[in-house]
C-alpha cells in the first residue's frame, strides 16, 4: 500500500469544499468507531453520508496505522465484484492464484487499518459478507460504511444521519440566529462560493430559510439550489421549488451520475426498493406531516395484511425512506417533503390519486367524528394529542373536501368541520377554525342542512370571540332562521346558544341569560351533553355578571358535577376558572386563588391558551390585592401574550375590564412605569408552559435578561473573530494581524471550536449580535450593512 501525499497512508481525497455542521455526528461516529469494529452511516440518499463518513475517516487518521483507506462502490453493479475492487482500492494486484477474499484476509491480517466502504446499498448481502469474513480474519481493521440501508450484520452499530438543521414552517428566525442553523450556513457558503457577491440579509433571509425548510435541510439538494443563484434570487429560487426536481437539475459533473442531480439521487433509492416498497412508497405520500399505522392499514394497505404492511413499513425504515419517530405514546413515520413529492408524482402516474385522496379525507373525517363524540370522557386529553398531531393531515383532508367537485363533498366538508370545532375552541385555534368554517360554508352555497346549522353556530362563536359583532350577528341570524325552518330541536338549541354568545360578548347580559335558558331547556330533551354543558357555562357567566353569584355558582357546580365522574378536564377547567371568579366576587381570596391553581393544572394537561388567559388574568387581580404588585404586572403581561399568540385579546367580556383596569392602576402605583412595564415585559416573555409554572409557583419570575456571557476567547481571538465578521479570509486576517496564514487560520478554527460553531457564518452571527448586546449605539464601527454575514471561502 504506497503512502500518499505529507507521508499519509491512505487514499482519502481532499476535501475541495468547507465541511458545514454535524460536530454531533462526526463525535458519535468517532465514538462509535472506537467501540464498534463496524460503524454504518445509514440515511436518505442527498443527506451528506459520503461527506461525513470522510471527515470521521480523516479525523480518526491518527489510529490507524497502516491508513485510512476509502472504496467507493457505487459504481459496481455486480455483487461478485464487490471484493476485487475493495483489492484493487487497497492497491493490491489481482491474484489469478487466489480469490479476491483470500487476497484480502491475507493482507490485512496484521494490519491496524480502516477501511471506508461508500454507497453499499445495492449492494448490502455482498458488502455485509465481505464485511463479516475481514473482520473475524482481520482483529486490527475496522470498516466505516456508509449506506442507504444498514448492512444487519452482528457487532454493527448504526448512526442515522439526520438532515442538517433548518427553521421549520412557522419559524421566522433573526437575520443574526439564521446562521445557527446548519442547512443555512451550507446555503450561505455555497452560495457565496457560486455568487461571490452573496450575503444573508433582511431581503433574502426569509427566501433562505424557506429554500432550507422546503428542501429539508438536505445537503444535496440545498447546494443545488444554492448554484441556482447565478440566474435567479433566493426568493424565486422559493418560488420554484413547487417542481424541486426540474428546478435542480445541475449538479457537479464529478459526482456520481445518481448524486448529480435531486431526481437521479432519489430515482437511485426508488430502484432499490421492491415493487411492494415502490407501492407502498407512492401511496404514503397521500400524508402530510407523518402518519401513524392505523391510518397507514386503513387508507394505504392496499391488498397488503396488516403483518405484511408492517414488514414494508419496516423495510422503508431501514432503507431511509421513512424516518420513524416517537412522538410521546405514539410511533409515526414520516416522509420528508422531498420523498414525498417524488411518491406523490409516483402515485399520479398510477392513476390512483384522487382514489387515494378520498379514502385519506374518510379516514380522517371519522377520526375527527370519533374525538367529538369521546370529547366529554376520559380519553379527552389523548384526542386532542391525537388531533395536534395529525393536523397536517387534517387541514390536508378539509382541503379535498373544499376542491373536490360534488353536493357530496361540501357536506362531508361541512360534517368536518363541525367535528373539529371543539379542539379548534380548546386549543385557542379560533383563527384557523374560522377560516376552515368560512370556506366551507361557503363551499356548501345556499343548502339548507342541519350541518350548515351547526357551522353558522360554531362560525358565529368563534367570530364573537375575536369581537367582531357585526359579523357574528350575521352568522346568528342565519343559523336562527334555518334551525326554525328545519325544526330540529337540537338545531334550535345550537342556535340559542349562538345567540347567547352574542349577546354576552357584546355586554347584553340579561339577553344572554334568557338566550342560555331557553337554549339549556331545548337541549335537556335531545340528550345532548355537549350542548347542555356549553349552555350552563353561559347561564353561569351571564348570571355571575349580573350579580346573581348564587345561580352563577350553582351552574358551575352543576358542570363540575357533570364532568369530573367522566374524567373529562376542559369543562372541568372552565367550570373551576368560574368559580374561582366568583369566589373572588365574594371576597374570598384563598379559596379563589386555589380554585384558579386547580383549573390551571387541568388546563395545562389539554393545551388550552384561552381559558389560561382568564386564569392568568385573574390571578394578576388577586396579586394586585394581595399587594403583590410585581406578580400582578408579570401575571397580565403573561395572560396578554397567550391571547395576542391566539389572536384574540386577554379579557373578552366587556363586563370584566374594570377588575382588569384596577389591577393595572394599582400595579403601575405600587411599582412605578418602569418597573411595571419591566415586570410585564417579562411576563410577555413566557411561554404557555412557564406562565402556567409561573402563576402555581413552580419557578421563579424571570430577571431582566442578562448580556450573554462573554465566551472565553482570547484577546487574539476576538481579533480574529471581529475580522472574520467583517467578511476577511484567512490570508486576509493574516496580513491585517502581521502573522502567517497558517496561524490565522488556526486562530479562526480554535474560535469555531470553542464557539460550538462550524462555520464562519456562524462566528459572525455571534460577533454582530455580541456587539449589538454590549455597545447597542456604536457597533464598534461596524457597518451592518456592509457586513451583513458576508460569507467568504477559507
Amino acid at each position: 500500500m504506497p503512502p500518499t501525499v505529507q507521508g499519509k497512508v491512505g487514499n482519502l481525497p481532499l476535501e475541495l469544499t468547507s465541511f458545514v455542521g454535524r460536530r454531533h455526528e462526526v463525535t458519535e461516529a468517532r465514538r462509535l468507531l472506537s467501540e464498534s469494529r463496524l460503524v454504518t452511516l445509514t440515511g436518505i440518499g442527498g443527506v451528506g453520508k459520503t461527506r461525513l463518513a470522510l471527515r470521521v475517516a480523516e479525523d480518526s487518521r491518527r489510529a490507524f496505522d497502516d491508513g485510512v483507506w476509502l472504496v467507493e462502490l457505487g459504481e459496481v453493479y455486480d455483487p461478485t465484484l464487490v471484493p476485487a475492487t475493495v483489492a484493487a482500492g487497497l492497491g493490491l494486484r489481482d491474484q489469478l492464484a487466489h480469490l479476491p477474499e483470500e487476497v484480502l484476509a491475507d493482507h490485512l491480517a496484521t494490519r491496524r487499518l480502516l477501511l471506508v466502504l461508500d454507497n453499499c446499498e445495492h449492494l448490502v448481502e455482498a458488502v455485509a459478507a465481505l464485511a463479516e469474513s475481514l473482520l473475524e480474519a482481520c482483529p486490527e481493521v475496522r470498516i466505516l460504511a456508509a449506506s442507504r440501508e444498514a448492512l444487519g450484520i452482528s457487532g454493527e452499530a448504526v448512526l442515522r444521519v439526520p438532515p442538517l438543521t433548518a427553521p421549520s414552517s412557522d419559524e421566522t428566525p433573526s437575520l443574526q440566529g439564521l446562521p445557527r442553523y446548519d442547512a443555512v450556513a451550507l446555503f450561505a457558503e455555497r452560495a457565496a462560493a457560486a455568487v461571490p457577491e452573496f450575503t444573508l440579509t433582511e431581503d433574502n433571509r426569509h427566501a433562505v430559510a424557506g429554500i432550507c425548510h422546503r428542501l429539508d435541510g438536505l445537503p444535496l439538494p440545498i447546494e443545488l439550489a444554492a448554484v441556482r443563484l447565478r440566474a435567479m434570487t433566493a426568493e424565486q429560487v422559493l418560488q420554484r421549488l413547487t417542481n424541486r426536481f426540474r428546478l435542480l437539475n445541475l449538479g457537479s459533473r464529478g459526482a456520481p451520475t445518481r448524486q448529480q442531480t435531486l431526481w437521479s439521487s432519489i430515482e437511485w433509492s426508488h430502484e432499490l426498493c421492491s415493487v411492494r416498497e415502490q407501492d407502498l412508497w407512492a401511496r404514503l405520500s397521500v400524508f402530510a406531516g407523518g402518519f401513524e399505522l392505523d391510518a397507514a392499514e386503513g387508507i394505504c394497505a392496499g391488498d397488503l395484511s396488516s403483518d405484511d404492511l408492517r414488514d414494508v413499513l419496516a423495510s422503508l425504515v431501514d432503507k431511509s425512506i421513512l424516518i420513524r419517530e416517537e412522538q410521546g405514546p405514539a410511533v409515526r413515520y414520516r416522509l420528508l417533503e422531498t420523498l414525498r413529492a417524488y411518491g406523490n408524482e409516483k402515485l399520479r402516474e398510477s392513476g390512483d390519486r384522487d382514489g387515494l385522496h378520498r379514502r385519506h379525507r374518510d379516514w380522517y373525517a371519522r377520526l375527527a367524528h370519533t374525538a367529538e363524540a369521546e370529547w366529554i370522557g376520559p380519553n379527552q386529553v389523548s384526542w386532542i394529542g391525537r388531533l395536534e398531531r395529525e393536523t397536517s393531515n387534517l387541514r390536508e383532508a378539509l382541503q379535498f373536501s373544499l376542491t373536490a367537485p360534488g353536493d357530496a363533498e361540501a357536506d362531508a366538508c361541512l360534517r368536518m368541520v363541525n367535528s373539529l370545532y371543539l379542539y379548534w375552541i380548546c386549543r385557542g385555534l379560533i383563527s384557523e377554525g374560522r377560516r376552515w368554517l368560512d370556506r366551507a360554508l361557503a363551499r356548501s352555497g345556499d343548502r339548507r342542512t342541519a350541518d350548515r346549522v351547526l357551522a353558522l353556530f360554531g362560525g358565529s362563536v368563534m367570530t364573537g370571540m375575536q369581537q367582531e359583532f357585526a359579523t357574528a350577528a350575521t352568522l346568528v341570524e342565519e343559523c336562527g332562521v334555518l334551525a326554525e325552518e328545519l325544526g330540529d330541536p337540537m338545531l334550535r338549541a345550537a342556535a340559542g346558544y349562538a345567540t347567547g354568545f352574542q349577546s354576552l360578548f357584546s355586554g347584553h347580559l340579561k339577553g344572554a341569560r334568557r338566550s342560555f335558558e331557553d337554549a339549556l331547556q331545548t337541549s335537556r330533551p335531545t340528550g345532548e351533553l355537549q350542548r347542555a354543558i356549553g349552555c350552563l357555562l353561559g347561564l353561569a357567566v351571564a348570571s355571575g355578571l349580573l350579580g346573581d353569584e348564587d345561580r352563577s355558582v350553582a351552574c358551575y357546580e352543576q358542570v363540575f358535577a357533570v364532568t369530573a365522574p367522566r374524567g373529562e378536564s376542559y369543562y372541568r377547567a372552565y367550570a373551576l376558572w368560574g368559580l374561582g371568579l366568583a369566589a373572588l366576587h365574594q371576597g374570598d381570596v384563598t379559596r379563589a386563588a386555589a380554585q384558579l391553581a386547580q383549573a390551571l393544572r387541568l388546563i395545562r394537561r389539554v393545551n388550552d391558551p384561552i381559558i389560561a388567559t382568564w386564569c392568568l388574568e385573574t390571578m394578576g387581580w388577586i396579586a394586585a390585592i394581595e399587594d403583590a404588585p410585581d406578580r400582578a404586572a408579570v401575571l397580565l403581561g403573561a395572560a396578554n401574550a397567550l391571547a395576542k399568540a391566539e389572536g384574540g385579546i386577554t379579557v373578552t367580556l366587556p363586563n370584566l375590564l374594570s377588575h382588569h383596569a384596577e389591577c393595572k392602576q394599582r400595579a403601575r402605583a405600587a411599582l412605578g412605569d418602569r418597573a411595571f412595564e419591566e415586570a410585564r415585559r417579562r411576563g410577555r416573555g413566557m411561554d404557555f408552559r412557564e406562565s402556567i409554572g409561573y402563576a402555581l409557583g413552580e419557578r421563579r419570575p424571570a430577571g431582566p435578561p442578562a448580556v450573554e456571557e462573554a465566551v472565553s476567547l482570547t484577546r487574539r481571538e476576538m481579533q480574529v473573530a471581529e475580522l472574520v465578521a467583517q467578511g476577511l479570509t484567512n490570508r486576509a486576517i493574516a496580513e491585517k494581524l502581521v502573522i502567517s496564514p497558517r496561524t490565522a487560520q488556526g486562530h479562526v478554527e480554535r474560535v469555531l471550536a470553542k464557539l460550538a460553531f462550524t462555520s464562519r457564518t456562524q462566528i459572525t452571527a455571534w460577533y454582530l449580535e455580541r456587539t449589538r448586546e454590549q455597545e447597542p449605539d456604536a457597533q464598534r464601527g461596524l457597518d451592518q450593512k456592509q457586513v451583513c454575514l458576508r460569507v467568504v471561502p477559507p
